[in-house]
């Protein structure tokens, strides 16, 4: 008999001791190139799970699922898909989810989020979502970007990411974090850091602080030629120092920075995403000039 089945998990949190025991148990060793930092600490997990707000009707992804440390927490919802890319922890996450009584409800898939197509995912597992995770530091920027551009279905992320990843995406237009992560998560969503999480509630103990974001979808977004949108943004800060007019030359001349009501002489940096929109759509109404 297991430590978990010892003390009736069903109504308890994984601490410190059930996850040392659970690393042994499976001879797992934390992976530095997977991002992988395990939670430790119950009033963290209690804390997301409560921010969460699941009701009973709500499907829950989780990617990072790790041994379910977080998974077997989100006994309220409807059902739950967590996602492990690490075979080696499959085995101690189903014995989690077994032992706490949430393998039922929980759909366990081996798969790398970074490869998933977010629309076939969604075919046969319809209706809204929440995305609950603690997210593996080395995918999670693009991993989100990727889900707000792709998964119209997840209606609500509450994610736990690197300090710098969280003030990237809520950055204010003018600062020194303001950028492409920034532009195009605000388009989508309304973001915001509800939560610091200190190092020390995880193993093995990373060098970097965590933060809690919060994203919820907008409901009405505003339309634009994204592919228009998402180019300019590339190459407007691929030279983020230079006054627009040099580095758009060719895609935007002085007709479109007038047509959007927008100074030339302005740098990327400078312009909310309202005034990235309103600069996609005068190009598109110039006929791609100057697109390849």
């Amino acid at each position: 008999m297991t430590n978990l089945q010892q003390e009736n998990r069903t109504d308890m949190v994984i601490g410190v001791r059930e996850v040392q025991s659970i690393l042994e148990r499976h001879s797992i060793v934390p992976s530095r190139s997977l991002g992988q930092n395990f939670v430790t600490d119950p009033n963290i997990i209690r804390k997301i799970v409560k921010l969460a707000d699941l009701g009973p009707e709500d499907q829950v992804l989780e990617i990072g699922a790790g041994f379910g440390a977080l998974t077997c927490e989100l006994s309220q919802a409807k059902r739950v898909v967590a996602i492990e890319f690490d075979r080696y922890l499959l085995p101690a996450l189903e014995e989690t989810l077994e032992e706490t009584g949430m393998k039922e409800k929980t759909e366990i898939l081996h798969r790398d989020a970074m490869e998933i197509k977010w629309d076939e995912f969604f075919l046969r597992r319809t209706g809204n979502w929440k995305m609950v995770s603690n997210l593996p530091y080395n995918i999670s920027s693009p991993l989100l970007l990727d889900l707000l551009d792709h998964a119209p279905q997840v209606e609500q992320m509450l994610v736990m990411v690197q300090r710098e990843v969280g003030e990237r995406f809520v950055a204010e237009v003018g600062s020194s974090n303001y950028g492409i992560p920034s532009v195009k998560a605000q388009y989508w969503s309304e973001i915001s850091i509800i939560g610091q999480v200190p190092p020390k509630v995880f193993f093995p103990v990373p060098k970097v602080e965590s933060v809690l974001l919060k994203f919820t979808r907008r409901k009405t977004i505003e339309k634009v030629d994204l592919e228009t949108m998402w180019k300019l943004l590339k190459v407007g800060y691929g030279q983020r120092r230079k006054m627009l007019r040099k580095s758009l030359k060719g895609l935007v001349g002085t007709t479109g920075f007038n047509s959007a009501g927008l100074d030339p002489k302005s740098r990327p940096q400078d312009l909310t995403v309202n005034d990235w929109i309103s600069l996609a759509t005068a190009v598109e109404n110039a006929g791609h000039d100057g697109f390849e």
